[in-house]
């Protein structure tokens, strides 16, 4: 069995509505909480950085599989939402919605077709942010193959 270990290094000033940093390998930048919840607004958050591991977490596992399947893929991009419910002051990750599109080339057949539903649906079950979120998060795909 192999581990992988990441490492993230964060500076926080002071209160509430101070402005942090975090620092893990390739991501770099401020954090603060966001002006939907009462905060500065200053850089990202863990609201954003939730949305963003989810999203792409799900691209990437779905080009992974694309590119193992041998499909003609010819572009590929992806809108993600996140819902925050917020009941009694109380602030719950409700649930992302990925609405991938994805294209192949002209060469593609229906089996082609075919198989890349499968792993549209296949790579949201797959992804390991999906795994570590489920049961607590709801991950919605509205996905658009073209």
């Amino acid at each position: 069995m192999a581990e992988h270990h990441f490492h993230l290094k964060a500076d926080w000033p002071g209160g509430r509505n101070s402005t942090g940093y975090i620092e893990a390998g390739n991501l770099k930048t401020k954090i603060s909480i966001p002006p939907e919840m009462y905060g500065p607004g200053a850089g990202t958050n863990p609201d954003e950085m939730l949305l963003g591991a989810a999203a792409t977490c799900y691209i990437i596992t779905l080009a992974a599989m694309i590119e193992r399947a041998a499909l003609p893929l010819q572009e590929m991009s992806m809108d993600s939402e996140a819902v925050v419910d917020v009941t009694d002051g109380v602030f719950t990750y409700k649930k992302i919605i990925h609405r991938p599109t994805v294209s192949l080339t002209d060469e593609a057949s229906s089996q082609d077709y075919r198989k890349l539903e499968k792993l549209v649906h296949q790579a949201e079950s797959s992804c390991m942010i999906s795994r570590a979120i489920k049961g607590n998060v709801d991950i919605e795909l509205e996905e658009s193959i073209q």
